[in-house]
């Protein structure tokens, strides 16, 4: 009989990828609480010893050897307990081996509970410790399920299914069952079901993970991705810095021809990308992240505010403000500054400062 239990254990192990010694604690705990259950004991009155190396797997009962005995289950008399061993004395401990078949059927029940409880457990926590590392990635997952009533998507992710909200999906995206789509993990929590993977679309870190995988200037290092503004499906505005001044960070990322940058667009359904030089010089920054409109002037304004002026050739006002106000929006976002907008002849229809 041991040799089938630690073979099970075995096969468990390998199968579900979960630690021998975690199951072997889980087990043991198990027993304890079926022999407490069945003996009406307490903890340190059942003793559990499972050596797989040995193939040795015994539970005990201990019990106290007293004047007066009160629970049979827990304590014996000086002469009982020499009838086990003559030496035994009074406040002696006295060890009986118990037969697995002796436990009751509840007992029995109780154990095989706990043991599938801590399977559960452990795969749980497998699952949560394999997303975790996975957090904030980019991973290919598999559509399993379309709720069209709902507009959620269950994607199998492996070990797991994960769902793909609504408002974590770009405008344009359509699925299907069997389809191979790209998510990022935003993050992963834990819930009492087990973990909970967050997936989107529309974080601007898939931006980021898709240059990175594109581009190998930005895997290896040599130009930083330093910031990113988005407004998913629409357009996006990253800048971008080259550690090594003989190369040219927007260039790497946009590729020859275009090649780089387009692929990222068209996995993102032609969302537009603006690729920008960042700059420690805010001013500098500022006017190169407001491209494609050329900018005549940057003045910071005085203060804690983060605030500047920019001064634009009137005839690009509006595409410096871009369409429903989206490029300086994504500006601002993209430099932390707010940002005052106005044309080289002044603002239209009012009074100059």
């Amino acid at each position: 009989m041991n040799t089938e239990f630690f073979e099970a254990l075995a096969v468990l192990e390998k199968e579900r990828g979960i630690a021998g010694d975690y199951l072997l604690e889980k087990i043991k705990n198990a027993i304890v609480i079926a022999v407490k259950k069945d003996y009406e004991v307490e903890d340190d009155n059942v003793q559990v010893d499972i050596d797989p190396a040995t193939g040795r797997f015994n539970v005990n009962l201990v019990r106290d050897v007293v004047e007066e005995v009160t629970n049979p289950h827990t304590q014996l008399t000086v002469a009982e307990a020499q009838e086990i061993r003559r030496t035994y004395s009074l406040g002696d401990r006295v060890i009986t081996p118990l037969k697995t078949k002796d436990f009751g059927r509840i007992a029995a029940q109780t154990a095989k509970h706990v043991i599938r409880q801590g399977i559960r457990e452990a795969e749980r926590s497998q699952m949560y410790a394999e997303m975790q590392s996975k957090a904030h990635e980019l991973v290919t997952a598999t559509v399993t399920r379309v709720d069209d009533r709902k507009g959620l998507v269950v994607l199998d992710m492996g070990k797991g299914e994960a769902v793909l909200p609504k408002n974590d999906q770009l405008p344009g995206d359509e699925f299907f069952e069997g389809q191979h789509v790209k998510v990022y993990i935003s993050d992963v929590t834990v819930t009492e079901r087990g973990p909970r993977v967050l997936l989107s679309r529309t974080h601007p870190g898939m931006v980021k993970r898709m240059f990175e995988m594109e581009v190998p200037e930005i895997f290896e290092g040599t130009v930083e991705v330093k910031a990113i503004s988005r407004e998913p499906g629409m357009r996006t505005k990253m800048a971008v810095y080259s550690k090594d001044p003989n190369v040219d960070p927007v260039g790497a990322c946009i590729g020859a021809h275009g090649a780089r940058v387009a692929h990222i667009v068209e996995e993102l359904g032609g969302e537009k990308i603006d690729i920008v030089r960042w700059s420690e010089d805010p001013a500098e920054f500022i006017s190169a992240a407001l491209a494609p409109a050329k900018v005549l002037k940057v003045e910071l304004l005085e203060g804690d505010s983060r605030a500047c002026r920019v001064t634009v050739p009137d005839h690009q006002l509006s595409l410096a403000i871009g369409n429903k106000g989206q490029n300086a929006r994504l500006c601002a976002r993209l430099t932390g500054y707010n940002i005052d907008i106005r044309p080289e002849s002044g603002y239209y229809g009012e009074d100059e400062e």
